[in-house]
């Protein structure tokens, strides 16, 4: 079975965008020029064969013309609202999107990245579905937007499996999520 990886940039209070959608806190020059941890996530992503994100991440890259954000990777949108898919090779799912995952993480072949947003991996982590957690932490405060998982009805619990300290003040933690306790 395959690995469901949440990867995301967050802020230190748990915001991974604005309330606009856009990431302009997470962009600017002390956080990424010259930076490691850029190099190194852009590394990690030939460790996936398959992207998952949400329709609100999935907007961001079309809104400049990106319609394949990650041509290296099986590339699937989940919305309930797109009617068609603006690229041949963004396979959209808007019908049981739990079920979809299911059947990718079944499939043999390399890790899956959820590269967002915040209500999906919300979903996909409520039913269990996600593996690790890798959590790039920015010395940010953004005091309101896009939480990194909303509508959790129950915690999740994770185990820290490692840390990475860069010198720009970004703090990468990779965490596995642990089994839920049988009822």
């Amino acid at each position: 079975m395959r690995k469901l990886k949440y990867h995301v940039a967050t802020s230190v209070d748990g915001f991974i965008a604005h309330e606009d959608d856009t990431y302009g806190a997470f962009m600017q020059d002390r956080l990424i020029k010259d930076s490691e941890h850029v190099a190194d996530y852009v590394a990690s992503l030939a460790t996936y064969a398959t992207v998952l994100m949400g329709r609100r991440t999935y907007d961001g890259g079309l809104k400049v013309g990106v319609t394949d954000p990650y041509p290296n990777m099986d590339t699937y949108v989940f919305s309930r609202t797109m009617k068609e898919s603006p690229n041949p090779r963004v396979k959209l799912v808007s019908d049981d999107a739990v079920g979809e995952v299911r059947r990718l993480k079944a499939q043999e072949g390399g890790d899956i990245y959820l590269a967002g947003g915040g209500a999906f991996a919300g979903l996909l982590l409520a039913e269990g579905l996600v593996d690790e957690v890798l959590l790039k932490m920015n010395p940010l405060i953004l005091g309101s937007g896009i939480l990194l998982a909303s509508s959790l009805k129950q915690v999740v619990d994770l185990d820290l499996k490692s840390t990475k300290v860069y010198a720009n003040g970004v703090v990468l933690l990779r965490y596995v999520v642990m089994p839920r306790p049988q009822a």
